[in-house]
């Protein structure tokens, strides 16, 4: 037996000279210098106690040594939980003692408010800084640089990714070896990636975003990354030149399209642009192409399944959809009501089948029963609908959806008339409770720079294209939709805030 993962990610990189990371500083860090260091942590972890199948979680800046501490986890066969550096110590609570982790590695400025944390999971507590430093690197420095790997099999855990909890509790998605290589050796081939490639990497890495598609992806094909330790326009702009592909979320994109030093000639020399983790406006699509010449890709993934579909690399990429299920990826669009599936063009719930797929929640056999059906397929409760084409399109979540005096409303469906008008760069629509319907409509706008929407000929420019139980009850106008740091709007958060328009 082997080690899947590491094997396929890393291991095949041992004593390589080649360049795996271009740090903010100018500094490069080898395939070997990487590897010797995962190495040394791994030997860390193996003296600290955590053993094959234990829990660490982290939450630390990004950093090379970061992405190390996920090589060692794999190597030694723990189970590797990155946790969001914006969670709150009652938050990373949750997280550390729902987990069982053994091992806890924080920032050092967060050290005083997260022992108690550690201490109450019975789980031990190490830092490690942005920077590098910190107890964990510290008590890694003498080890050898020698570690035998863990053999693994392809249905062995190999990481939890908490999903953001809206509705109630966080589930922790146990994914696999399996679920993690297949998915970027699809990636890799659907994708182009070679050796030659230098990704240009700004995301977060305790994201499946940042993490299991950026890093895998590159690691898999044998390429380097630009290792930025957040998005920055001027960074972006001024490493673009040495780069030859770019993952990102939407409002990447828009902020690029913002600076001035963003140009054709500045793109030219890229292969690819790929978007994710939330819906890319089709004004960003076509202004995006005008100014580079360049159309991005969309792809659609989740927590529970990495990337389910994908605009051809070769083809059309066609703006507002995420493309075609990826190789060994089944896709189907179901009634929510009786899972039957529904005509090509109809609305239902995107329901996928493949090697991607998580194998459950943790802990929670309940809800991984109500989500996973036993022939496989994951309900993600995502609505969507497949055009005739075979393009899949998301329309919102299943939460998302509102039900006005026994309608049905996708409130996608009304953004998108919404998003065309005059002033308007771009909306949400939610649900609130209404005393006679039970749900009304509000649309959230968000005016274009310098704009000013007007309400009363917004509502009369729409009133023709959508039936009357469609339409807003109520227009809002806010200086920005609230994100996740993944870029996806809250549409729970706009709920809490206006919620209350008519029942007051």
């Amino acid at each position: 037996m082997a080690n899947p993962l590491f094997d396929g990610l890393f291991g095949r990189h041992s004593g390589k000279s080649t360049v795996f990371l271009h740090l903010p500083d100018g500094g490069t860090v080898t395939h070997a210098k990487f590897l010797e260091t995962a190495a040394r942590f791994a030997n860390t972890l193996w003296d600290m106690g955590v053993r094959t199948g234990d829990r660490v979680a982290v939450q630390i800046a990004k950093s090379p040594e970061a992405l190390a501490v996920y090589a060692a986890c794999v190597q030694a066969g723990v189970i590797f939980l990155p946790l969001n550096t914006a969670y709150s110590a009652p938050e990373v609570s949750y997280f550390v003692e729902n987990s069982g982790a053994k091992l806890l590695i924080c920032d050092e400025a967060n050290v005083d408010t997260l022992t108690p944390v550690a201490q109450a999971a019975d789980a031990a507590i190490e830092t490690l800084n942005g920077d590098g430093s910190g107890s964990f690197p510290e008590a890694a420095a003498n080890q050898t640089t020698e570690f035998a790997t863990v053999d693994r099999d392809g249905d062995d855990l190999a990481a939890f990714l908490y999903t953001s909890g809206t509705t109630g509790r966080s589930k922790g998605a146990m994914l696999t070896q399996t679920n993690l290589l297949s998915n970027s050796e699809v990636l890799v081939q659907e994708w182009r990636f070679t050796a030659e490639d230098v990704l240009l990497h700004a995301l977060p890495i305790f994201h499946t975003h940042g993490l299991f598609v950026a890093t895998n992806v590159t690691l898999l094909a044998g390429g380097s990354m630009i290792f930025l330790p957040k998005f920055d326009s001027d960074a972006m702009v001024e490493r673009m030149p040495q780069a030859t592909a770019m993952m990102g979320v939407p409002t990447f994109y828009t902020r690029l399209l913002d600076h001035p030093g963003f140009t054709r000639d500045l793109t030219r020399h890229m292969r690819l642009f790929v978007s994710g983790s939330a819906p890319l406006l089709a004004e960003t699509h076509v202004t995006f192409e005008d100014r580079t010449g360049h159309r991005i890709l969309e792809r659609y993934g989740m927590t529970e399944t990495n990337m389910n579909t994908s605009n051809p690399y070769d083809g059309e990429r066609r703006a507002g959809t995420v493309g075609f299920p990826l190789p060994g990826v089944e896709l189907k669009v179901t009634d929510p009501k009786t899972g039957d599936t529904v005509p090509d063009g109809e609305i239902g719930v995107i329901e996928v089948r493949g090697p991607n797929v998580f194998k459950g929640y943790w802990q929670m056999p309940e809800k991984t029963a109500e989500e996973l059906r036993p022939d496989g397929f994951f309900i993600t409760g995502d609505l969507g609908q497949i055009d005739a084409d075979g393009y899949v399109h998301i329309v919102g979540r299943n939460k998302d959806l509102i039900i006005s005096g026994g309608y049905n409303i996708y409130p996608k469906e009304i953004e998108l008339l919404l998003d065309e008008q005059p002033g308007v760069l771009e909306s949400a629509v939610i649900g609130v409770p209404h005393p006679d319907f039970g749900e009304t409509v509000v649309a959230v706008l968000v005016p274009e720079k310098d704009g000013s929407p007007d309400l009363e000929g917004i509502k009369s420019s729409i009133s023709g294209s959508l039936a009357r139980f469609k339409q807003p009850r109520e227009m809002v106008i806010l200086p920005e939709l609230p994100r996740n740091t993944m870029g996806k709007v809250q549409k729970n958060a706009l709920r809490d805030q206006f919620g209350g328009l008519f029942t007051a």
